[in-house]
């Protein structure tokens, strides 16, 4: 009772805390903001119409600037007067512009695309790393993604991403990440602001983010800003397109499973444009031949099987004035992993009563399919509310979804009798949200960000069902799923500011509050982020973030199947916690070389580990917080990063080691253990080189230790000499959990480019190796058997042999050396 009594009184603690700062923050703003003049407005390419993000305008003749927001929209507050703008960006032309600026003014800049490719040009670029308040944030560069091989020359986002030092990867056949010793559900994927549950197709080959509809991708490993919240371990923010607005362009692909192809341009020039992109896999089409050869070989038998998936991405955008644009962004997609067999034959039974031979025809038909995908929506209004206020107003829809089907018929063709069993799956996940985010700039010192949002979360854990008949005897199961409906609010402010030349911050506070079962979280996350000048190329750097998370993904496979669930914190189980501190330093090297140096540390508690011996199955969704155990976390490590982004020759260098281990009182006896994907040591190497206009190359190479592993082997009931007479199976111990290391991993891809202008577009014809010394690296292991034969000899000279079995631990690898070749042409 005294804790329900005291609970609105935190909240409006809370709420007083935030307005307060809030109203600190504006008025000391509004004090430095007097006499000043503004000069605000969108920046995009020429070309295209696209908005530009992170666009630097600079004000040579007072020594003061701001860069670009998500939106295109800049606003810079000075004193009235002359004044020099230098407006920068990588890969395009600098814009001057010199002028008396006596009143607000609007100034809507097009930049174009460098004419000069190959000779030296004067560098620029955004914002350097040395001059960033925000520490721990990667900038992923899409003009890389082609030139980066990867298997089956498929450029994909996440696979790049798994090459950035703190960012590790599962094993083969996975597309997850495991950020700065998080797990992969610690990991929020936005796409255009809406959160993606399921990030990856089937065995990690792809992620759902198609490359061609994307504009930009920034990965946060810390000191999260105060507008992101939900996640513990990072935050990836990736930006579709809006379309060219000039003119109509696209772009075409074929590779060897999967093609895509791009569009985009005006609908109402300089007005309003689209993107559309899509892409579909045709594993199942190429498979038919061979099930075909199969099914020959076999009168009374037909197979069919396959697995494909496709990706819609759409955008429409409407500019109102200069003041008002709307769009509309979504994205579709659908795996489906399905197998057929058909199956006639005939039983001859002879009748003792009648003396004769009774001849049956049977059929039996077995249709198993598992589908899965995401859904998402997002409908966002930008409204100018004036030259220093930008608004941006955005409701969302997400969905994901897992269904699978087990159908078997055996149908008696003489009797006209059938035999069924019949199996229904169902579970998802659904997202109802609105938010409001202000850009507030009164001074070039301070760029302030605000905002508040609400979401409903639908869970449906689980809707199972079977049905199994036989003779004249029907059995049904049903498994009802109940959805658990919570409710998500929050609210944030940050403040990126200038103190004197050398420092810059960026501090927020973010305030959430989550409903379900009638209970409510509250979570008050201070955020931090500080940069300091020592010298002009020489910055150091410190961050603190506190995040929480309401949601678990309970995980049932060790490969990249969707069989797993997202489910809501309880009343009995607590919001997992995080606090990260990190220090670091960003050096501007000669030759346009950026080096970072970072180090990190981690604490987290409230984390879900499953009990030992614990099973996750459809059967069991329905109470999995009976089989969860409570426990906490911490990781730690330092990474290096040699970067390179401007010329022919461009790429990184990374090293990170870290550790990552875990503690739960009923788990290893309670003693401290290490996270699966602790790995100490993880390189990575890329580089890309443009020789021409007509060739390029990439390369990359990357080498990490083995992950952690549990070794165990069972003892079954029915097994000579098992003592288990209960029925029960006993695991013997080979260690504690994840006691065992796997061996290491490393590879190298090459990809190749060679390019072509043609009359109405450029060809590109890309060949890659994936794996390219064919190293067997390790996917999982397992317990298998060898025999000894062994030789002895009596004393009479008669030779005996003997065999005997021990258990072996063999490794599975599932990637060899992987050729491949794609064609396309943009237009």
């Amino acid at each position: 009772m005294q804790k329900n009594f005291f609970l609105p009184i935190q909240l409006r603690k809370l709420k007083v805390a935030l307005i307060l700062l809030i109203i600190g923050i504006f008025s000391v703003a509004s004090l430095r903001a007097q006499g000043r003049k503004t000069i605000s407005g969108y920046i995009t390419d020429a070309s295209t119409g696209e908005q530009l993000i992170g666009v630097n305008v600079y004000d040579s003749k007072n020594g003061i600037g701001i860069s670009s927001n998500e939106y295109g929209f800049y606003s810079l507050s000075m004193p009235s007067g002359a004044c020099e703008l230098r407006v920068t960006f990588i890969g395009y032309e600098i814009q001057r512009l010199a002028f008396n600026l006596n009143a607000d003014t609007t100034i809507n800049f097009k930049l174009s695309t460098q004419a000069v490719e190959f000779e030296e040009v004067e560098v620029t670029a955004e914002v350097p790393k040395v001059e960033q308040s925000q520490m721990s944030v990667v900038d992923l560069p899409l003009k890389q993604l082609d030139k980066i091989p990867v298997i089956l020359g498929e450029p994909d986002i996440l696979k790049v991403i798994q090459l950035l030092p703190g960012v590790q990867s599962g094993t083969e056949g996975t597309s997850g990440i495991y950020v700065r010793g998080g797990a992969a559900d610690q990991n929020l994927f936005l796409l255009d602001g809406v959160p993606v549950y399921n990030v990856s197709h089937l065995f990690g080959f792809f992620s759902v983010f198609n490359p061609g509809s994307v504009k930009s991708v920034k990965l946060y490993k810390g000191g999260f800003p105060a507008r992101y919240g939900g996640r513990l371990s990072s935050v990836m923010d990736v930006r579709m397109k809006e379309g060219n607005d000039q003119e109509f362009k696209g772009d075409v692909s074929i590779g060897l499973i999967s093609s895509r192809i791009n569009l985009e341009g005006p609908l109402i020039k300089g007005k309003s444009s689209f993107v559309l992109s899509a892409r579909r896999t045709y594993v199942d089409v190429l498979s038919r031949p061979f099930i075909a050869m199969i099914n020959a070989g076999m009168e009374d038998t037909r197979v069919r099987g396959g697995y494909f998936f496709y990706d819609l991405n759409g955008k429409l955008n409407y500019k109102f004035s200069d003041r008002s644009r709307l769009f509309l962004s979504a994205y579709l997609g659908h795996d489906k992993l399905y197998a057929k067999e058909d199956y006639a034959y005939t039983n001859e039974n002879y009748n003792y009563e009648t003396q004769t031979t009774e001849t049956q025809k049977y059929e039996e038909k077995i249709d198993m399919d598992i589908n899965w995908g995401n859904r998402i929506a997002a409908l966002r209004w930008n409204y100018v509310l004036s030259n220093k206020l930008f608004s941006n107003t955005t409701v969302t829809y997400s969905r994901y979804r897992f269904n699978t089907n087990y159908d078997y018929v055996s149908h008696n063709v003489t009797t006209d009798h059938k035999d069924y069993d019949k199996f229904d799956y169902f579970s998802s996940i659904r997202d109802f949200s609105a938010k409001v985010d202000f850009d507030y700039s009164p001074h070039p010192d301070h760029a302030i960000k605000f905002g508040t949002g609400y979401t409903l979360h639908c869970f449906k854990p689980g809707v199972q069902s079977e049905k199994i008949a036989s003779v004249d005897t029907v059995y049904s199961t049903s498994t009802p799923g109940n959805t658990i409906n919570a409710n998500e609010a929050y609210l944030y402010i940050e403040d990126d500011m200038n103190i004197g030349e050398r420092c810059k911050i960026n501090a927020g506070l973010h305030f959430s509050a989550f409903n379900v079962q009638g209970k409510t979280y509250l979570s008050l996350q201070p955020r931090i982020s500080a940069r300091y000048k020592l010298y002009d190329n020489v910055s150091l750097k410190a961050s603190y973030a506190k995040m929480d998370q309401h949601v678990h993904l309970l995980s049932t496979s060790a490969i990249d199947l969707p069989t797993d669930l997202w489910v809501p914190v309880t009343d009995d189980l607590a919001p997992p916690v995080s606090h990260q501190v990190a220090l670091g330093t960003s050096i501007r090297l000669p030759y346009t070389l950026d080096m970072t140096v970072e180090g990190f540390y981690k604490d987290m508690s409230n984390l879900i580990a499953y009990k030992d011996g614990a099973s996750f199955s459809a059967t069991a969704s329905t109470n999995w917080d009976e089989k969860v155990e409570l426990g906490e976390g911490w990781a730690y490590g330092v990474e290096f990063m040699l970067e390179k982004t401007v010329g022919q020759t461009t790429g990184w260098l990374s090293y990170t080691w870290s550790k990552s281990e875990r503690q739960f009182d009923e788990i290893n006896n309670g003693e401290v253990f290490p996270a699966h994907y602790d790995r100490r040591n993880d390189i990575s190497f890329v580089m890309t080189h443009v020789f021409s206009e007509r060739f390029d190359v990439g390369m990359t190479w990357v080498f990490s230790t083995g992950n952690a592993v549990t070794l165990g082997a069972y003892e079954y009931p029915l097994l000579p000499g098992s003592p288990n007479v209960d029925g029960t199976i006993i695991p013997k111990d080979y260690g504690g959990r994840n006691s065992y290391r796997m061996p290491s991993y490393h590879r190298m891809d090459i990809g190749m480019n060679f390019h072509k202008v043609k009359k109405r577009g450029v060809r590109t014809w890309n060949i890659s190796v994936y794996n390219a010394y064919n190293n067997q690296n390790p996917f999982m292991l397992k317990w298998g058997t060898k025999h000894i034969k062994t030789e002895t000899t009596d004393e009479y000279g008669n030779v005996f042999y003997s065999t005997k079995s021990k258990n072996v631990l063999q490794q599975v690898s599932l990637f060899p050396i992987i050729p491949s070749i794609s064609y396309s042409f943009k237009f």
